[in-house]
């Protein structure tokens, strides 16, 4: 009997997070292989869960970010320049966004003065 904050898998494919890709599927849906992708995990871009046995699993957002590394490096960028231009380009995102928040409310303050 499963524990109670066990979600059924069904439930769990339209999870973005849920690692639903074996690692020969997930270069399947990429179109690359399987070293591929454990060089992005060894760069640390991404970090595949383990199944019990120990086999990588990978998610959909994985497997996008994993593909955004492909585009860089199918045009000529090493892999490991590629894992970092990905994660500044995450922290870049995160600024920008963290940024639009602090306007809005700065503001809403403003207004409210």
């Amino acid at each position: 009997m499963p524990a109670e904050n066990d979600a059924p898998v069904a439930g769990n494919l339209d999870d973005d997070d849920y690692p639903a890709y074996t690692m020969g599927r997930a270069a399947d849906v990429l179109g690359t292989t399987p070293a591929f992708l454990r060089a992005v995990g060894e760069a640390g871009l991404i970090t595949p869960l383990r199944s019990e046995g120990g086999h990588r699993r990978y998610s959909r957002h994985q497997l996008r970010i994993a593909a955004r590394a492909r585009e860089l490096v199918d045009q000529g960028t090493p892999v490991e320049a590629a894992c970092r231009i990905i994660s500044l380009e995450n922290q870049l995102e995160d600024a920008l966004r963290l940024n639009r928040e602090m306007r809005r409310k700065l503001e809403e303050h403003g207004a409210d003065t």
